[in-house]
């Protein structure tokens, strides 16, 4: 079913690896910035996606809009009508652990939820999603590479943006070190799919530490070269 109700692009237009912020805003960004002869490839209700080349190698981006449903939608079409074998979601996220500090580069292991998501996507209410193995051993290498220090650990992929401090016993014990609202949804996309998916997200806030400075919305858009970075070269070697 090409196109789809939610892309408009043609069968092959997408590099097998697609990197996934949500704000569609990035997306243009990263493509203007990241890649080599970058074409618009998709731009239905200004979702943008654009593939290019990074350092030789093919490589996509598009955003996901906010939220599970939206990241539903779009990963589900790009893994299981494009070809798509290898989704990275980069964006950005509140740190839910003291350990966790603004700017910190998250590879989400797993994703937790308290979402209907799974349930009515024919899977365990309680169904955990993961982070492909072999995208987080690759990320690690990258990251050695370009000596970041990431924290690796289990986010927690919410359907609320406000509240979600009520959480805070809930993140503790279940020792969750980010809060986002898209990765579980990716990571279950790509269970039942057979396909591989990753988190990589750059902490802007905190909801630990009141002295933390948040990053601005300029900020997220713009200051993320680590993880843009980290993301291009996974998609690289993939």
């Amino acid at each position: 079913m090409i196109p789809t109700p939610h892309i408009t692009a043609k069968k092959g237009d997408f590099a097998k690896t697609v990197l996934m912020p949500g704000d569609p805003l990035r997306s243009k960004y990263i493509a203007e910035n990241f890649l080599k002869d970058a074409v618009l490839v998709n731009n239905v209700r200004g979702i943008q996606g654009y593939t290019g080349y990074y350092e030789g190698s093919r490589v996509s981006v598009m955003a996901s809009g906010m939220g599970m449903p939206s990241m539903g939608i779009y990963s589900y079409e790009l893994f299981n009508f494009y070809d798509v074998e290898n989704i990275i979601r980069i964006g950005s996220c509140g740190a839910t652990n003291k350990s966790v500090n603004v700017r910190d580069l998250i590879i989400g292991q797993r994703a937790f939820t308290t979402s209907s998501f799974a349930e009515n996507f024919g899977l365990p209410k309680d169904f955990l999603g993961s982070a492909s193995e072999d995208l987080v051993e690759k990320a690690i290498k990258v990251c050695k590479k370009l000596n970041i220090k990431p924290v690796i650990g289990d986010v927690f992929s919410s359907d609320v943006f406000y509240g979600e401090k009520d959480k805070l016993d809930y993140y503790k014990e279940y020792n969750i070190m980010a809060v986002e609202m898209e990765a579980a949804a990716l990571y279950m996309n790509a269970y039942k799919a057979g396909k591989k998916a990753l988190l990589l997200a750059t902490v802007s806030d905190s909801l630990v530490d009141e002295k933390a400075q948040n990053l601005t919305a300029e900020e997220r858009e713009k200051s993320f070269s680590d993880m843009f970075i980290v993301a291009m070269e996974i998609a690289k070697i993939s």
